[in-house]
């Protein structure tokens, strides 16, 4: 009788839609193909992946209409506690990953007039415990500025090292990036991967967050940059035609063809289980996180002498931490 008495007024309010039939997998499926089209490609793919993974088992079969709130609660719930695939039930992160993907499908639904309110907004999810960056200590470092000597990722591990530059910041950084004659590196893209059919593997899109900055640079790493480059331009001589590195990426193999993420992590994880650190994190690398007198973002008071001092500070620091 509540319902009937509510259909009546928004009728006569001019606000009734028709029950919506979809199931959540077919409405789903709508979205993703019709309302992504903004997304980064990368981004789509996680979506769609959450969508597969996690939503559709659990709820697909629901009608639109029928979620409600508890029922969302409910599965959130769940994707916490201890499964057999899961011993350890899925992290808070993914549970709040996944929300968001439900939350932004439902949103959509709710605009359109699939849905009057959208259950996902009173869900409450679990609370994200962020791990500290713990950064190597003089010591430690010491220890992997020498073991990474003549390595192939010396350069890249040396520059995520004294500048904080994240790891897709650093396979995206390209040469026109680099101001050789002020020391200044302008990080505006980073190296996103993705696994459309027909794209090239990756793409180059903006920082994290969407923000752009300049980190002023120390002589050392800038020489092993310009060793880096002269590097390169000794393989496109050798390799002629078959040189293959149209954005001008500063770190490739051989061949000027990217390097991945993967690739750089597991030479990372073998240098830092040979100098007794097995369990250090690539993030614990990025010095500049911890060591903010080191790396300056780019805000209006932050002058270019600000920066040159800062660079300097970070060369008298290499100096006290290089073995040679």
């Amino acid at each position: 009788m509540t319902k009937l008495k509510q259909v009546t007024l928004d009728i006569d309010n001019g606000v009734y839609h028709a029950p919506c039939k979809l199931t959540l997998a077919q409405w789903l499926e709508i979205w993703s193909k019709t309302y992504l089209g903004g997304v980064k490609p990368r981004t789509a793919h996680i979506y769609k992946s959450d969508i597969r993974l996690h939503i559709l088992p659990a709820l697909g079969a629901v009608r639109l209409e029928a979620l409600n709130v508890p029922m969302i609660q409910a599965f959130y719930n769940a994707m916490g506690e201890p499964s057999e695939q899961n011993p350890e039930g899925l992290s808070a992160k993914t549970v709040k990953n996944v929300h968001g993907v439900l939350h932004k499908a439902l949103q959509q639904a709710v605009l359109i007039g699939y849905l009057r309110y959208n259950p996902a907004d009173a869900c409450i999810l679990p609370r994200i415990e962020r791990k500290k960056i713990k950064p190597f200590d003089d010591a430690q470092i010491t220890a992997f500025l020498t073991a990474i000597q003549g390595n192939r990722f010396e350069t890249l591990f040396v520059l995520t090292l004294f500048t904080g530059m994240r790891e897709g910041e650093v396979l995206g950084l390209t040469w026109d990036c680099i101001n050789f004659h002020t020391g200044i590196i302008s990080v505006e893209k980073q190296m996103q991967l993705h696994q459309d059919k027909g794209s090239k593997g990756y793409e180059l899109v903006s920082p994290k967050n969407g923000r752009s900055r300049t980190i002023a640079v120390a002589q050392t790493v800038l020489a092993r940059l310009q060793q880096q480059r002269r590097w390169q331009m000794q393989q496109k001589l050798l390799l002629g035609s078959d040189w293959q590195n149209p954005e001008g990426l500063v770190f490739t193999n051989e061949f000027g063809t990217h390097l991945t993420k993967p690739t750089v992590y597991r030479e990372y994880k073998r240098i830092v289980a040979a100098i007794g650190c097995p369990n250090a994190r690539f993030h614990d690398l990025n010095l500049g996180h911890a060591t903010a007198a080191f790396t300056l973002d780019v805000y209006g008071h932050v002058t270019d002498q600000m920066k040159r001092e800062s660079a300097d500070r970070m060369e008298r620091f290499i100096r006290t931490v290089s073995a040679g």
